[in-house]
């Protein structure tokens, strides 16, 4: 053999074994449960194998289960920052990132149960200027408004003229002025941010507070989620309890830089702990701030223009038997699936950058957990957003 290609076949070699390092550095080994385990069993299961992930270093974050209102498992493991001193608990505040979105529909509903808008009203009727015809609340709120997902794109296009930070006026604004609809309203449905963000819009101006005023006093501080709360960088300081995002990589964890754009709301902003979320999942089968009638809207499955039907609802995913949502925004992955039958819910939350693993983590979960879940979401599909 040549000294050329005895050099090829070791530079080969050694790049079989970087790709195997790298692609075994993003698995995660199975939930071992016995098919007939009790549930105590399965959740003892996913209780030892989150521990083990973690000090793996391929999970810092918590899983909640949750059943008839009664916790079976809230599990944390890992750390509030990139500094590693403070350990993540129950009352640690995640970033949600599109998780965050079932919370600003909930805005909507309690402003529909208040009497100060429709679902069914013109957004032009709350957003003075608003170009787009026939597009109504209920459009935005189920991702069927034809308006683009480009409120990112326009931003960075008009930097100069946006200042220092990107806010919900300013998209607003943006839209208004440069976005053009892709499709008629009720044609089809396309994930967009930039619908939640003018959602966001909507309840600033129709309250008349800012968005986060107003889910603090009309839905957190009534429910008594006290760890949770709207945060982007209007916000002046982070809550005691606010996990920040971080890159981990083995031992090594650096801090994201928060940019310019996380000055909106709506898509995301939304920081929640697992013991809040206790509570959310409650608030959808019943509360006194939203009507029973206005809570099941958010998971009928909405008639397009040619007849069919959308798989979203108001800020949810719709399946058979699952509502579900995740999203990822820095270093945030996050989950959270309802199963009204069964009256479960699974929430799985990450702060480390773990998006290659965040699929398998959930779908290990949801698998050892089937038996109470009564059926997993099928995240083999496209993510709702990442």
């Amino acid at each position: 053999m040549s000294t050329t290609a005895m050099i090829l076949a070791g530079l080969a070699i050694v790049a079989c074994g970087v790709g195997y390092y790298i692609y075994s550095w993003f698995q995660v080994g199975p939930v071992t449960v016995a098919s007939d385990a009790s549930e105590a069993e399965r959740i003892a299961a996913v209780d030892r194998w989150i521990d083990e992930l973690f000090e793996k270093f391929k999970f810092n974050g918590g899983v909640l289960v949750v059943r008839n209102g009664k916790v079976r498992l809230s599990k944390t493991c890992g750390f509030t920052d990139h500094i590693a001193t403070q350990r993540l608990n129950e009352h640690s505040a995640f970033q949600l990132a599109s998780v965050s979105k079932q919370f600003t529909a909930a805005g909507i509903l309690r402003l529909a149960e208040m009497g100060l808008l429709e679902l069914d009203d013109p957004v032009a009727n709350h957003l003075d200027g608003f170009t787009f015809e026939n597009v109504t609340v209920r459009h935005l709120l189920n991702h069927t408004s034809g308006i683009p997902d480009e409120y990112m794109k326009l931003a960075k296009l008009h930097r100069k003229s946006i200042g220092d930070v990107l806010t919900t006026t300013k998209v607003v604004e943006l839209v208004k002025h440069y976005s053009k609809a892709e499709s008629a309203p009720g044609d089809l449905m396309e994930y967009s941010n930039t619908n939640y963000v003018l959602l966001a819009g909507i309840v600033e101006t129709v309250s008349g507070v800012s968005f986060e005023k107003f889910m603090s006093e009309e839905l957190f501080q009534p429910l008594g989620m006290n760890d949770t709360r709207v945060w982007n960088l209007l916000s002046g300081e982070r809550s005691p309890n606010q996990a920040s995002d971080f890159l981990q990589f083995g031992t090594k964890r650096l801090p994201h830089t928060i940019p310019w754009l996380d000055g909106v709301a709506g898509d995301g902003a939304v920081f929640c702990s697992l013991n809040d979320f206790v509570i959310w999942d409650q608030f959808w089968y019943g509360n006194p701030l939203v009507s029973d009638a206005l809570l099941q809207e958010a998971f009928k499955c909405p008639k397009l223009n040619d007849g069919t039907k959308s798989d979203y609802g108001l800020g949810w995913g719709i399946e058979q038997k699952c509502h579900w949502h995740n999203g990822g925004w820095l270093g945030a992955t996050t989950y959270i699936a309802r199963y009204p039958e069964s009256r479960c819910c699974v929430i799985v939350l990450d702060n480390s950058s773990n998006y290659f693993r965040s699929k398998k983590i959930v779908n290990e979960i949801e698998n050892a957990l089937q038996k109470s879940t009564t059926g997993a979401a099928n995240l083999t599909e496209p993510e709702i957003n990442v």
